[in-house]
Formats: C-alpha cells, sequence, structure tokens
C-alpha cells in the first residue's frame, strides 16, 4: 500500500507530506482547491509524462517522493529485478520524481536512477488511476476488446501472443508478394535500366578508395617538376657548404675545445653531434625521395581519364565510389528479384497461403476463448451492477466478426485480419426489463457510466493484485441510493487493495476510513493548496459542508454525525 506522499512545488501546492493507511480513503474540498494535483502526483510517481507547466511558479523544480509497503510475494519486486533495480522485500519501496524548468525529469527508484519507461512498468503494478473522464472511453467499441482481453488474459493472452507472432510473419510476406505481383510493365523497364546500369559500372572495374588515391597521385603528377626543384635545393641546402659541412666544422673546433675543458663543452658538444648524424639521415631520405620522384605525362593522363570516368558515374550513381559500388549491389540484387520474378512470386504465395491458414486457424481460434470470457464477463458485470442499483440491467459482451469488401476471402466471407485478430467487441446493455440490448454509447447516461466503469474496475482489481486503486470523481452523474451503492462498493474494493476517491458525495465520503481536507490558503500573497488529515470532528464538519454549502447549521451537523454514524453500522455489516 501507499504509505507516505511528499510533494514540493507542484501547480499551487507549495509543500505537502502526507501519510496514508490501509482502507478506504477520501480526498474532499471546495471545487479548484487542488485534490486533483494529488492525483496528478501520483500520475507521476506512476511514470506519466510531465512538463514544466506543472512547477509552481517562480520555483526551479518540482519534486514527488512517495513510499510503499508491499507484500514480499508481489509482482513488482519480480519487474524491479528484471530491471536490474535492486530492492529488498523487507524494506519499503521508495519512488522519487522530479521535473525542472528546463522540463527535464530525472526518477529514482530505492535511490537508483531509471528512465521513464522503467518508472512506467513499475508503477503499473503499483497505481491504478481512473481518471474524471475515464468512464467516457466506454462508449467506444475499440475500447470494449481491449476489456475483454485484459479480462480473460489468464486464458486469453497466450492464444493473442500466438496469432500477433503469426500476424507479423504474414503481414510481412503478404506485403512483398502484394509489392512484387505489381511489377509489371514498369518492372521489365526498370530491369532494361538495371542492365545498362550494372554493365556501366562493371565496366569501369571500380575499386574501394579509387578515387581519392587518384586524386592524390594527380596532384603529386601535376607538381612533379616543381616538388623536384624544391626538394633538390632542399638536399643541396643541407648537404652544401652552409649545411652539414659547417656542423661539421663547427664539431671539430669544439672537439679542440674539450682538450682543455671537457666537462664544460661535452653537452653542447654532444647536442651538435647529435643534430649532425639526424641532418645527415635527412639528407639521405631527400636524396631518396627526389629519386622516386616521377614526371610522366603519360600517367598523368591516364590518371585524369580515370577521374573523368568516375566523375561521370558519380553524377549518375553515388557521391564517391563507395556510393557507387554500394548502389551496383542494390541494383544487382532488384535486378536478379525481377529476373527471377515469377519463382519469387510463386514461392512468396506457397508462404502466404501457408501462413494465411495458420493465421486464419490462430484469429478462429482467439474468437472461441473471447466468446468463452466474453460470457463470463457478462455474468460478472450484472452481478457487479446488481450492487450499485442497476439489479434489473441485462448486459452481453457481443463479438462480430471484422468483415471488409477489401477483406481476404475466407468460408464465403471478406475478412480483414488485424493485429488484435478478426474480432469486434461491442457492450450491449438493456437497464430496463423489457427493453432490447442495444450499444451501450447509444442509451448509457452518466451516472450509468460511472457504475458501469467501477463494476469493471472491481472485477479487474480482483485480477491484477494492483496494490492502489484511485478514483477521480467516479461518482460523477449520480445521487440518492446510486450514490450510496457506489460509497459501498468503493469501501468493500477497499478490503483487497487501497482504495482513494475524490468525491463531492457525502455519501460516499462517510463511508471512507480515512478522510482528508483540501483546501486553498493564501500566505504572503500566494495562494497554496494544504492538505489535512480530519479527525471525527473535522469529518463532521466536512460533511455538514458537503451537505449545506457554505453554511453550515446545527441541523447539518447533526446531519453529518448521523450519517457516519450509519455509515459505520453498514461497514460493520459489510
Amino acid at each position: 500500500m501507499l504509505v507516505h506522499l511528499s510533494i514540493r512545488n507542484l501547480a499551487v501546492v507549495e509543500s505537502v507530506d502526507v501519510t496514508f493507511h490501509a482502507g478506504f480513503h477520501v480526498l474532499s474540498g471546495e471545487t479548484g482547491a487542488g485534490k486533483s494535483i494529488i492525483i496528478d502526483a501520483l500520475g507521476l510517481i506512476a511514470g506519466g509524462r510531465g512538463s514544466a507547466d506543472l512547477i509552481r511558479y517562480g520555483c526551479e523544480r518540482t519534486e514527488m517522493e512517495a513510499s510503499f509497503d508491499l507484500p514480499s510475494n508481489h509482482s513488482v519486486w519480480t519487474t524491479l529485478m528484471k530491471l536490474g533495480i535492486i530492492a529488498n522485500s523487507d524494506e519499503s519501496l521508495i519512488i522519487r520524481r522530479e521535473i525542472s524548468m528546463q522540463g527535464k525529469s530525472t526518477a529514482r527508484i530505492n535511490g537508483q536512477l531509471v528512465n521513464l519507461s522503467m518508472l512506467r512498468e513499475v508503477g503499473e503494478g503499483l497505481i491504478n488511476l481512473h481518471g474524471q473522464h475515464e468512464h467516457q472511453s466506454l462508449l467506444s467499441p475499440d475500447r470494449h476488446l481491449e476489456l475483454l482481453d485484459a479480462y480473460g488474459a489468464d486464458i486469453i493472452g497466450p492464444v493473442k501472443a500466438k496469432y500477433q507472432d503469426t500476424y507479423a510473419s504474414f503481414a510481412k510476406v503478404n506485403k512483398e508478394w502484394n509489392e512484387l505481383r505489381s511489377t509489371s510493365q514498369q518492372a521489365l523497364q526498370m530491369l532494361d535500366l538495371y542492365r545498362f546500369q550494372l554493365e556501366e559500372i562493371a565496366a569501369a572495374g571500380l575499386k574501394s578508395g579509387e578515387d581519392e588515391f587518384l586524386a592524390e597521385e594527380k596532384v603529386k603528377l601535376s607538381h612533379s617538376e616543381k616538388m623536384m626543384d624544391s626538394v633538390s635545393q632542399a638536399y643541396e641546402y643541407l648537404y652544401g657548404n652552409q649545411g652539414l659541412e659547417a656542423i661539421a666544422k663547427a664539431v671539430s673546433r669544439l672537439g679542440d675545445v674539450s682538450n682543455y675543458d671537457s666537462k664544460g663543452i661535452a653537452p653542447l658538444l654532444e647536442q651538435l653531434q647529435s643534430a649532425y648524424y639526424q641532418l645527415e639521415d635527412a639528407a639521405f631520405s631527400l636524396r631518396a625521395y627526389r629519386e622516386h620522384i616521377e614526371f610522366n605525362p603519360e600517367r598523368l593522363e591516364e590518371v585524369e581519364e580515370r577521374l573523368d570516368l568516375i566523375s561521370s558515374l558519380r553524377r549518375k550513381y553515388g557521391d564517391n565510389v563507395e556510393g557507387i559500388l554500394q548502389y551496383y549491389e542494390k541494383i544487382r540484387l532488384e535486378s536478379d528479384m525481377l529476373e527471377n520474378k515469377d519463382e519469387l512470386l510463386e514461392k512468396l504465395e506457397s508462404q502466404r497461403e501457408e501462413l494465411l491458414d495458420e493465421l486464419m486457424n490462430d484469429a478462429f481460434k482467439l474468437s472461441a476463448v473471447r466468446k468463452v470470457k466474453a460470457e463470463e464477463l457478462a455474468v460478472q458485470i450484472e452481478q457487479e451492477l446488481k450492487d450499485l442499483q442497476m439489479g434489473r440491467t441485462s448486459l452481453q459482451v457481443k463479438l462480430s466478426l471484422n468483415e471488409d469488401v477489401h477483406g481476404i476471402e475466407w468460408d464465403g466471407k471478406k475478412l480483414r485480419p488485424g493485429k488484435n485478430g478478426i474480432d469486434n467487441a461491442e457492450f450491449l446493455i438493456s437497464p430496463n426489463p423489457g427493453e432490447p440490448l442495444r450499444p451501450l454509447s447509444k442509451i448509457a447516461s452518466g451516472g450509468e457510466l460511472s457504475r458501469m466503469m467501477l463494476a469493471l474496475k472491481s472485477i479487474f482489481a480482483r485480477h491484477d493484485e494492483v496494490p492502489v486503486l484511485i478514483f477521480d470523481e467516479v461518482d460523477t452523474g449520480v445521487s440518492g441510493r446510486a450514490a450510496q451503492s457506489i460509497a459501498e462498493k468503493l469501501y468493500r474494493l477497499s478490503s483487497t487493495c487501497q482504495v482513494f476517491s475524490i468525491t463531492h458525495l457525502p455519501q460516499v465520503a462517510c463511508m471512507a476510513d480515512q478522510q482528508y481536507l483540501i483546501e486553498k490558503i493564501i500566505e504572503d500573497g500566494r495562494t497554496m493548496t494544504r492538505v489535512e488529515s480530519l479527525d471525527e470532528d473535522g469529518r463532521v464538519k466536512e460533511l455538514a459542508r458537503m451537505l449545506g454549502g457554505v453554511e453550515i447549521t446545527e441541523k447539518t451537523l447533526h446531519h453529518a454525525q448521523e450519517m457516519i454514524g450509519l455509515a459505520k453500522a453498514q461497514k460493520d455489516a459489510i
């Protein structure tokens, strides 16, 4: 469960530190007080995307930290091990997130840096967050198939994974097959062009790096006369009267001095002798270099012609010889493919037919397990809806095949297999006896959608082992007994996980084990949000405010006390 949450400089929150407990928690307060900011912080802790816009005005960064206590057998520990994060299941799990004004996000788990995808993977096993408008997603039939697959993940998951592997293989071969089939007259024209280009490049006999080597050779051949003159003069300077001969004379004269002061002159004498030998080596090297300078007009002409040929090929096929050779290899492969088109097409068609058979078999297996789970899910939802004052509601998870006039012919139908199979799913509902089942998106009210989503969350909470379940105004559009039934459902959920709910309804708030008041205050001309854990008296006053609005009277206080007492009795009964 979530044990502690610390927030710094997030929107209107300057500094908040809150301790939580097991059970059902309610966050209440006036509209705009900042209740959703607390939920936003937990969303960021779970790996949600953040931005510099979230940072409190005038601050450099926002920081939040949450600590969790989890049982040693919880799946999150396995996830951490897989990600290479060191964690001890006997200790708390601590997640810290920072976002700077530059938009840079930093996350740490138990002090170890993690990237956003790693944080999200861990967060998915810790927090399940239901946003204010998430129940609207139920209006999209695409979401219905996703919910069905999530519900039946233990059985549907492996079959779906097998189908998706086959689908990926089929899609690849099918694409190649279609592309090759579409090449006709244009392909023959391309083949003629490829043959000409292959012959032209092959006739050139290019070698890798040849253009660079020839360019260097051209420079040398073009300036061989000037090079010969300069090297010859340099050699004469070294070996003439002003070069080695002068140094040899200097060495001889210093040798005379060494007869009188061998200790003092020795370093200088040694230096000059060393210089003499080095210059002598350099002179010999210059002479050898001069002998290899080539003055060859015929070779220069050959090099220039070769470079002109390469330049012509570069304009057509690549930036350099390497590029030309790469282009040659590319069109060689394409040419081979076109020349062997019929043989390759036959091979691809055979592979395609085999994969299509396998794909459709996998697709119908996936449909079969979905039908079983669809019936189960419908029964489960109906049972949950009974607890939410929708006991007369009938529901069906209708599966249909994805048919399309441009689809694949199969058993007399045109089917379009996709990444998720050949099925469409849609929730059909009849809120009242005697009425036909109709699409949920056509007839459900806001309150019915809220209760439908709560029913689904209740079902999934028993499957996914996520320890923290958060609802942001899941009671939207309900009142009276329906609101009471939602409160009871949230309380029941809190027996299997820690439940948080933002609410404006006193019927929901009175069922909480812990209630927190979120309110705005102004200090030193700045607005900030404060979170207060309410004691018994505080809860009575807050419930009275929720019941009566701005003015709290003796009657609303008495009514609030009565609601808390009735809620306690109801919780004891549950």
